[in-house]
């Protein structure tokens, strides 16, 4: 591995990005939102990484993946079991441990999943999702301020205009995921650590005795 290679793992929660980097072991902490995001994006732009892996955890991760691949950086989402089985495998986990960034970070650099760029039209429209978000939530934020400080049929108005804004949220973010989830960086091979030498054979092993 060459020396100025770097591994980036990311264990995303509903407020936190807890961020790893090998090999030098430096840790990271950035909120997971807009802000957040774009912090840590400019970070990982001096940081130049080989690749970033992240774990699908039901959806927090789809934000900073996105961004990430929107800047080109080498990113790797990979299925939840895939690590999991890595990390007990080499002897980093226990049954009931929690998968963390120092583990995503490790799996990266023993594994490699392979991190291809977005297509131009994959680029454009995951970043036209993503401006999309933050105007919607910048607009939320603004009228829940202004709710706190209405009444009568105005403070009527604004509920039903959160309202309104809370299900086009949801909208975008569930079209976000669709495109995310089809995109290069989302990794969902079972096989993905049978080629890796010593840990291959242990997973499959621990697969076979579960089923």
């Amino acid at each position: 591995m060459a020396k100025s290679e770097r591994f980036i793992g990311i264990d995303v929660s509903k407020d936190t990005l807890d961020v790893h980097v090998l090999p030098e072991g430096k840790c990271f902490v950035f909120s997971n939102d807009i802000d957040g995001i774009a912090t840590l994006c400019r970070k990982f732009g001096r940081l130049r990484p080989k690749l970033v892996v992240l774990e699908a955890t039901g959806g927090l991760q789809i934000p900073v993946a996105c961004a990430l691949g929107i800047k080109k950086h080498p990113v790797s989402v990979i299925n939840p079991r895939q690590a999991r089985d890595f990390a007990r495998a080499t002897g980093r986990l226990a049954k009931t441990d929690k998968i963390d960034a120092q583990v995503l970070a490790f799996f990266g650099q023993q594994v490699r999943p392979e991190a291809r760029p977005l297509k131009d039209e994959q680029t454009q429209e995951l970043s036209a999702l993503l401006s999309r978000r933050k105007h919607l939530i910048g607009m939320l934020v603004m009228e829940k301020n202004r709710l706190a400080l209405s009444f009568g049929s105005v403070r009527n108005d604004i509920e039903q205009h959160i309202t309104w804004l809370e299900e086009r949220l949801d909208e975008i973010n569930s079209r976000l995921g669709k495109s995310v989830r089809s995109s290069p960086i989302w990794r969902e091979q079972d096989n993905l650590l049978r080629s890796v030498p010593g840990v291959g054979d242990e997973v499959v092993a621990e697969n076979w005795t579960v089923g």
